[in-house]
């Protein structure tokens, strides 16, 4: 590996323009597409060449090939989140349920409102931090290397984590500090994660406008660099999921040994995620910090609140013609600044969309504590996420690529309001399985909280399998939500603020977790129903909102782009 060549290090501003090697070899351009010959004014004897608007709007669109730095890239990233599933899992658990009680394991025995409570704590933590570590990788380490000390950051929690949660640590009183000291450590891990995995892995694919390419068959085809992003980011996500099923081997190394041995597990992995990113570093295109650019678009804003919160109204032209201003900024800068807030105000939609779907590492895993288990880990459950995702994830894929083939629009926006709708039917799905919980014995709407419970060891006589539509359908909202969120985030964004601007869409998941906090009083027995009702109701509003404000988004999509 350390004979082949070095990829260069760029600047964003030099990033190169689009390559043609090896298009044929790709599979979605060698398909066969029923097109028409495209007529057009520019000489196609030469080709690919930059495709023009009316070729942009009337061809099939195909994805470019994907280099191996992006495969890397998502095989390293896969191990980290392997990691991030293999601790969250057993964590309700962990600190909800006291040691030695059956038939659900426990360590802390904190109770499921505090354990939610906590649970919601470390997610706004790890939403709050991406800002820091954004920070620091356009100031001064860049990305990747940003990226390895939030690793470090995660491996030092992990440590802490294991030490404090073997049973004799337990005895002596250390579990809940060594829990509080992990939470940080990993949190800031996950910051890092969070601020600049997205945009590094991004940066692996580069292309600055969309290309006109002949296929074999004759037909003209435009190679297209959102869908190219579009299919990275789905690869990526498929990746994820696939890690996410470490909560099925942790679960059961919980229930049947000891948490330590089911954190152990996932810390190893994170140290193989470490070893892959350093060994293919060379192979890796990382971009050179440029500077925090943030003071300046915040100068911007300001300008923009003192003349009507309009941004035309900052550029250059118009300070100096109307106040005889001078600023430090450029017309184009602006532009690329009110593209960015296009992105920012989409995202901050998924507000209420992110709440509902952490709904699975807390509220959801206690519902499944009060079902008749069979055997199974009440935790573990949420692994069928990941399942669903595995499976529907390429189904997914296939669709985009049958509806691009055929010219019928499913832009961003249609995707986003698509995710909004299954995740609200999940959260209504699970009202009217809490509802089935609490109509049925030996203890109702207590559950384990009557003497029929035989001391808090016989659940609800109901099925814990009954509740697995729960999870089908938010791994649906997942694909459709969370993929679109990562490509918008970073297409949409300035060159010089993409790990900024992925920061801020953190930020968004950090207020959805002050909402859980809030709520999280009412987080328990016999409230249950009305919470998941709730969500659900939340969720159905907001799509309706969200299609009315953002639809017209989707006709101007890629001149919204920013590569």
């Amino acid at each position: 590996m350390a004979s082949e060549k070095q990829p260069p290090v760029v600047q964003e501003t030099e990033k190169p323009t689009f390559q043609t090697s090896d298009l044929e070899k790709q599979p979605p351009i060698d398909e066969p597409i029923e097109t028409e010959k495209s007529d057009t004014t520019q000489d196609d004897t030469v080709l690919p060449r930059d495709a023009t608007e009316d070729e942009i709007a009337s061809l099939p669109k195909v994805t470019d090939k994907i280099p191996f730095a992006a495969w890397a890239v998502i095989v390293a990233g896969a191990g980290e989140r392997f990691t991030y599933f293999g601790l969250i899992a057993p964590w309700q658990n962990y600190m909800q349920y006291p040691q030695g009680k059956e038939p659900v394991p426990g360590a802390l025995g904190l109770g499921q409102a505090t354990a939610v409570n906590i649970s919601n704590a470390f997610f706004l933590f790890s939403f709050l931090t991406p800002m820091l570590f954004a920070l620091i990788s356009d100031i001064w380490l860049g990305r990747y290397r940003t990226l390895l000390l939030g690793l470090v950051c995660y491996l030092g929690g992990c440590v802490v984590l294991i030490a404090t949660s073997v049973p004799s640590a337990l005895e002596q009183g250390a579990g809940v500090g060594g829990l509080a000291a992990a939470l940080i450590l990993t949190g800031l891990g996950a910051g890092s994660v969070k601020a600049t995995y997205v945009p590094f892995l991004g940066d692996q694919y580069m292309q600055a406008k969309p290309q006109l390419f002949r296929q074999k068959n004759g037909n003209l085809v435009v190679v297209d660099g959102p869908r190219t992003l579009q299919f990275i980011y789905n690869a990526y996500y498929w990746f994820t999921n696939i890690a996410s099923l470490s909560s099925i081997p942790v679960t059961f190394i919980e229930w049947h040994h000891e948490f330590w041995s089911a954190y152990l597990l996932a810390t190893v992995t994170l140290c193989l995620s470490i070893a892959l990113f350093l060994l293919w570093s060379k192979k890796l295109v990382k971009v050179k910090p440029q500077g925090n650019v943030l003071p300046k678009a915040v100068r911007v804003l300001v300008c923009a609140s003192k003349n009507g919160f309009k941004l035309e109204r900052t550029k250059p032209s118009y300070q100096q013609t109307h106040h005889d201003k001078v600023v430090p900024w450029t017309d184009s800068f602006v532009e690329e600044m009110r593209r960015g807030m296009v992105a920012c105000r989409v995202i901050f939609f998924l507000v209420i969309f992110y709440l509902c779907i952490a709904q699975m590492y807390n509220n959801l895993v206690s519902q499944a504590g009060q079902m008749l288990l069979s055997g199974v880990p009440n935790d573990m459950i949420q692994a069928f996420s990941g399942v669903a995702c595995i499976i529907f994830g390429p189904i997914m894929q296939g669709l985009y690529e049958f509806l691009a083939r055929r010219k019928i629009p499913f832009g961003p926006i249609a995707r986003i309001t698509a995710s909004f709708v299954f995740c609200g039917a999940s959260m209504a799905y699970a009202a009217g399985v809490q509802k089935l919980i609490y109509s049925t014995g030996p203890c109702y709407d207590h559950p384990y909280n009557c003497p029929e419970s035989e001391g808090g060891r016989q659940p609800n006589n109901v099925s814990v399998w009954v509740q697995l539509p729960v999870y089908i359908l938010l791994a649906i909202a997942e694909i459709l939500g969370f993929v679109t969120a990562f490509e918008y985030a970073y297409s949409k964004a300035p060159r010089e603020m993409k790990t900024v601007v992925q920061a801020l869409t953190q930020l968004t998941a950090g207020v959805a977790s002050l909402l859980g906090m809030a709520i999280s009083p009412a987080s328990k027995d016999p409230n249950m129903v009305i919470v998941y009702s709730c969500l659900a109701g939340a969720m159905g509003v907001s799509a309706v909102v969200f299609l009315w404000r953002f639809r017209r988004y989707d006709r101007i999509d890629t001149q919204l782009n920013q590569f």
